[in-house]
């Protein structure tokens, strides 16, 4: 599960870009009912999304030449350097060259071998987000890549991830782990491409835990975001939905089968 005990090679941070700060600022805190506080002048527009008083995520807006607005998973590493050299090596790219910021710690922005962008953060000062697991907050990632075994060697290379496999009536799911941690450590899945046929490009999915999937459902449509797929029962797992915001950016809600946190 994901946690705030911090390792290397687990998630550490999250944060959106997205073309209208503002109205992302509306459309989470309706839907999840965050709060934004801005990081100061310095900071370049950046903020952290906050629930009763914890922050739960970053955001910040961004031009159309960083892309389109999308969701940005961090992984915690001990050197943000070595694991961006490590990243070209594995044949995936820099897209942020390792920068220090405001001496928190150190991030980068690199992509991996299908070009799907992910952030490292390496801490100093600053250790993550401060809670997980709880309605309004993340609880989960998907990858979805057209070539699982070789997703999961890149950051096995890069992060040490090892992966597992999940049985269920008609197949099997690839869970990840950070190294060493065993399976109670797992905080993601990797799924075929093939199983999102309304996408045809590799890209992360980020969930977030709600006491409710049909009423996050309902809201997100009121608040002018778009359902990608309704909400639906996943035995043992919960009730999951998939939806975007109003600029693009994409993301999951789930109610657990057996909440945590």
């Amino acid at each position: 599960m994901l946690t705030t005990r911090f390792v290397n090679g687990a998630p550490n941070w999250i944060d959106v870009g997205t073309s209208d700060i503002d109205g992302a600022i509306h459309f989470y805190g309706g839907l999840f009912g965050w709060q934004f506080q801005s990081a100061g002048p310095e900071a370049g527009g950046y903020g952290f999304f906050q629930l009763d008083g914890r922050t739960v995520a970053g955001g910040m807006q961004t031009t159309d030449e960083q892309g389109p607005p999308s969701w940005t998973v961090y992984f915690q590493s001990p050197d943000a350097q070595a694991t961006a050299k490590a990243a070209e090596q594995a044949h995936g790219r820099v897209l942020v060259e390792p920068m220090d910021v405001m001496g928190q710690g150190h991030m980068a922005i690199l992509a991996d071998q299908q070009g799907v962008p992910f952030g490292i953060w390496q801490p100093v000062l600053h250790k993550g987000v401060d809670v997980m697991n709880e309605p309004g907050t993340l609880c989960w990632l998907e990858l979805y890549t057209p070539d699982i075994a070789s997703a999961a060697g890149y950051y096995h290379a890069l992060l040490g991830w090892e992966t597992s496999s999940v049985d269920f009536p008609g197949g099997s799911y690839t869970c990840v782990n950070p190294a060493g941690e065993g399976e109670d450590a797992m905080f993601g899945g990797l799924v075929p491409l093939a199983d999102d046929p309304a996408e045809d490009a590799a890209y992360w999915l980020p969930y977030f835990e709600v006491t409710d999937a049909d009423a996050a459902v309902s809201k997100a449509r009121e608040l002018g975001g778009t359902v990608r797929m309704e909400a639906m029962d996943i035995p043992d797992v919960g009730r999951i939905a998939k939806l975007a915001d109003p600029f693009g950016a994409r993301f999951a809600v789930i109610r657990s089968a057996q909440p945590q946190g």
